[in-house]
């Protein structure tokens, strides 16, 4: 009897806001597998804000997602076959297989972890891509120095609970924005942010300047709009901003900056980048990560949608800022 995997393929191309419209389910067989081959059925897949920027048909970093073809996206699973000699059945593996329940590759790209002491999911989140974005912008861009202020945009995320964190283990003061009063309540009282901003409750120049009394000095950027001219506007001379996303901007008209004089006269570096660029890094990155979940030093949390068929709303939650850290979709 011949197995069926099941798919998600990006269907059309948003106008305006995504929805679920754009996406389609569909069920093919899975062929048998050629020397070379290893197969994966999948446990885990990762949604992620930039995965909203490839379904549009327009110039970036990347090529836009193909129509009519599986989703983009992280996996971690499990190898259920292999006629590959680097891998066997059993071995935990994560890969780049996208939407779908099953992966088959010759292996490239496709990397074994160890469970011992870092639970599968996590390297999706803390122990993944989300957790180097957050340690190359803090390291590499902000360079924090020990008494300097960090302030993090979307401070309860995947990537900016662990830019805090991060930042608090460099000797910083570390001030998270965060979308309401549960978010700001779990970033100070769980992670050990020193502060925390809700940009939904108002006067958010007011709240933000009462939370750096002695300005910012370094910013991670996630989201974009209010928050990035808000912030700007509390940077000190020299500042560093390290910039990872627009979520604000990514479903509706692009936001330009309101006083980008700002960046002259406070002699800001602003430096936007993308990680997979990076990838001599991932190795050292990864390795201090994985001690520090490992030694439950490290805090996450993850918002999990159960089943291939919720990972559209799952992902149109989350570019609403729905989820609450890290949006994995449970497949297994």
């Amino acid at each position: 009897m011949t197995q069926t995997n099941r798919q998600i393929l990006l269907a059309s191309r948003p106008q305006g806001a995504a929805g679920v419209d754009n996406f389609r389910l569909v069920e093919t067989p899975l062929a048998p597998l050629a020397q070379g081959q290893v197969r994966v059925r999948n446990h885990y897949l990762s949604l992620d804000p930039y995965m909203r920027g490839r379904m549009n048909d327009a110039k970036s970093y990347a090529t836009p997602q193909p129509l009519n073809e599986v989703m983009i996206g992280g996996t971690v699973g499990e190898v259920v076959e292999s006629l590959n000699p680097k891998f066997k059945a059993g071995d935990k593996v994560i890969g780049m297989f996208g939407w779908q329940e099953f992966g088959t590759s010759d292996g490239s790209g496709l990397n074994i972890v160890d469970t011992t002491h870092v639970p599968l999911s996590a390297y999706l989140g803390p122990v993944g891509m989300p957790g180097v974005t957050a340690w190359y912008g803090l390291n590499r861009i902000i360079a924090p120095k020990a008494g300097e202020t960090v302030v993090v945009s979307a401070a309860s995320g995947a990537v900016g609970s662990v830019v805090g964190q991060l930042a608090k283990r460099a000797g910083c003061r570390a001030v998270g924005i965060a979308g309401g009063e549960q978010k700001c309540r779990y970033v100070v009282e769980t992670l050990g942010f020193d502060a925390c901003v809700d940009y939904k409750a108002g006067n958010l120049y007011e709240a933000l300047k009462a939370a750096t009394p002695n300005g910012v000095d370094g910013y991670f950027e996630n989201v974009g709009g209010e928050v990035l001219d808000t912030t700007l506007a509390r940077m000190n001379a020299f500042g560093r901003i390290a910039l990872c996303g627009f979520i604000s901007g990514y479903d509706g008209q692009p936001q330009p900056l309101k006083y980008p004089a700002l960046l002259l006269t406070q002699r800001l570096l602003v430096q936007g980048f993308i990680v997979s660029e990076h990838m001599e890094l991932w190795p050292q990155a990864l390795k201090e990560l994985g001690t520090l979940v490992a030694q439950k030093q490290l805090v996450y949390r993850e918002t999990v949608a159960d089943g291939l068929e919720n990972a559209p709303a799952a992902f149109l939650g989350m570019l609403k800022g729905q989820n609450f850290g890290k949006q994995l979709v449970k497949l297994i």
